[in-house]
């Protein structure tokens, strides 16, 4: 009964933030609601007997049923609500630095380069970068500077939503094949499923084909498209010299790609790594504004970027991860999974599904339940099951807006609606799923 309570509730929450503009519902409020009431549900309907609560009753067999019930809601939030907020201050202190450098006009040093004119031009240039960069950082903290980036080239808002859709796809898929591009291939990566030179050199092919098949399309498409650009002396408004504007840009992307790296040698949290980058980038941006008068900082100070941040994309994120927290903390999740394993039985067609469902849910709980349904003396480190996964749920999120966090991002970033996403993008990101999941098992199958 429970278990369909929240469901339902989640299913209902779920179409609210789909038809946010039918029903004239901000999608955060909708959000924050889902998530609340799922886990309202969760505490008042218990004690439930389920495999989470029977594991964790077990080691308080002192404690009669309710009470051991309260202290499992109580575990379980609090180990959820640990991981979220590593996920939204990770999100709040890369949107941070990045609206540091673009108020000291630092995307100058890429948007004053960019001189192509015509759009399958910028298309490809503009997903090839985000491929790259989001191998080298993440999908997240790439698809928020590449958005930034676009503000400052295209003027035309249904233009620049169009390549905010291939930057999703494009960071997605370039996350997919690097053991630090995606939170679900780093899971894997920590959890011993897969290794980092087995996953670069089995899923760089089937990522690129994913970018590829979607770029194919786009341009064809945009063969006639004339695109409107920001000319360069209009692109920002800041009164930052041109040494300024440097040293903030390099100082800004040193301090993104310098978080992988924090957390490879430290294995803290990356959420550390970018707090840690934020605060340097904070510090470098007072001593190059210390000699300008009060008035002339006040626009070029942290206070004035954290202003220009879009609050409630980052309470929509809390919402959606509370609400499939609590799915999965009564292992509604794993059952799916286990549902599915004895349903289908082929692991492939499993696995191309768990991709798909992680167009609706998020892919981080959906690899979780499977790398626990599947042992590793029978599958172990880089066996094809767990690379194709590391592809599928990487990248599957990309069919639908909400189905990743950079899809989160740019959906709060730049207005971008869920029914919009889901006409111009999402059978984009459908065929660079299918593809690239068709070259991966035909590459294994030669060898």
């Amino acid at each position: 009964m429970m278990e369909l309570l929240v469901i339902s509730c989640f299913i209902i929450g779920y179409l609210a933030i789909v038809f946010e503009h039918s029903i004239n519902i901000n999608k955060t409020a909708s959000a924050l609601v889902t998530g609340i009431i799922c886990w309202t549900i969760v505490a008042l309907m218990g004690p439930a007997q389920h495999a989470s609560f029977s594991e964790f009753q077990s080691q308080f067999s002192n404690l009669d049923l309710t009470e051991a019930y309260h202290h499992f809601i109580s575990h379980s939030l609090g180990h959820h609500l640990n991981e979220i907020a590593q996920i939204i201050f990770f999100l709040f202190g890369a949107m941070t630095i990045v609206e540091l450098v673009d108020v000291h006009g630092g995307f100058r040093v890429i948007t004053d380069r960019i001189t192509v004119q015509k759009a399958i031009q910028l298309l490809w240039l503009v997903g090839i970068l985000a491929f790259v960069l989001s191998a080298i950082l993440d999908n997240l903290t790439t698809t928020i500077v590449m958005v930034a980036l676009l503000r400052k080239i295209i003027s035309n808002s249904d233009q620049r939503k169009l390549f905010v859709g291939v930057v999703i796809i494009a960071a997605n898929a370039g996350g997919a094949w690097s053991p630090i591009g995606d939170v679900t291939t780093t899971m894997l990566w920590i959890g011993g499923q897969i290794s980092a030179t087995g996953i670069m050199k089995s899923l760089i092919i089937p990522s690129l084909v994913c970018l590829v098949a979607p770029l194919l399309v786009l341009s064809y498409r945009f063969r006639t498209l004339k695109l409107e650009l920001f000319q360069s002396s209009t692109q920002d408004d800041s009164d930052s010299s041109v040494s300024d504007r440097n040293i903030m840009f390099f100082s800004g992307i040193l301090a993104l790609v310098f978080v992988p790296v924090f957390k490879t040698v430290t294995h803290l949290p990356p959420m550390m790594g970018m707090m840690l980058s934020l605060g340097i980038v904070w510090i470098i941006s007072e001593v190059v504004n210390s000699k300008k008068d009060e008035e002339l900082r006040k626009p070029l100070s942290v206070a004035h970027a954290l202003s220009k941040i879009d609050s409630s994309s980052i309470l929509f994120f809390l919402g959606i991860l509370l609400a499939i927290s609590a799915l999965q903390t009564i292992d509604v999740l794993a059952s799916f999974s286990s549902w599915m394993n004895e349903l289908v039985g082929n692991e492939d067609a499993i696995v191309f599904i768990i991709g798909l469902a992680s167009s609706v849910i998020d892919n981080v709980p959906l690899v979780a339940a499977s790398m626990g349904m599947y042992d590793l003396n029978i599958y172990p480190m880089d066996h094809k099951l767990w690379q194709f996964m590391a592809y599928c749920a990487g990248t599957g999120g990309s069919i639908l807006i909400i189905g990743s966090a950079a899809g989160v991002a740019a959906m709060g970033m730049e207005k971008i609606d869920f029914g919009w996403y889901l006409k111009k993008i999402g059978l984009l990101a459908f065929i660079g799923y299918i593809a690239g999941a068709a070259t991966y098992l035909l590459l294994y199958s030669l060898i």
